[in-house]
């Protein structure tokens, strides 16, 4: 069962968070707080929202997500940021279920693209998302600024 997050389920997402910064080797990276995971999915602002994927009454799973802008389409999509399935849950179609879901939000709403990242090293997150008909973005490197140099460019406007 795919459902909407609620704030119950914060302590579970913030778990699975963990989980996932260790499967992607970047465990110290994970510095959210359950306090922030909660205001960014359900203060008064959200910045962020959630679904979670059920099996026998406990969470599997979960999706995380955000609206962004494409201006040459000139409409919203959304933009995955973690999508993740516990291991002994993997292969039970949660993954699937999880991005259905939010395709089905996109096609709802007018929103025109479902857009994610994926280590090129996970291979098997790769074949799972080509298999659904998704394809990479031939051409594109994302960058990030983080830390001291986020602060030393924000520091000098």
């Amino acid at each position: 069962m795919i459902r909407a997050a609620t704030p119950a389920d914060v302590p579970v997402i913030h778990a699975m968070v963990r989980e996932l910064a260790a499967y992607e080797k970047e465990p110290d990276e994970a510095r959210a707080t359950p306090a922030q995971l909660r205001e960014a999915l359900f203060g008064a602002y959200p910045a962020a929202f959630a679904h979670v994927a059920e099996e026998s009454g406990e969470v599997a799973g979960f999706a995380l997500w955000f609206l962004n802008f494409s201006t040459w389409r000139g409409v919203h999509g959304i933009y995955l940021e973690d999508l993740y399935v516990r291991p002994g849950a993997r292969g039970a179609g949660h993954g699937r279920a999880l991005l259905a879901e939010l395709a089905g939000i996109c096609v709802a709403r007018g929103y025109e693209r479902l857009e994610w990242s994926v280590l090129d090293w996970n291979r098997p997150s790769i074949g799972f998302y080509e298999a659904l008909g998704a394809r990479p973005q031939d051409g594109w490197t994302v960058y990030r600024l983080t830390d001291g140099a986020l602060r030393e460019l924000g520091s000098g406007h």
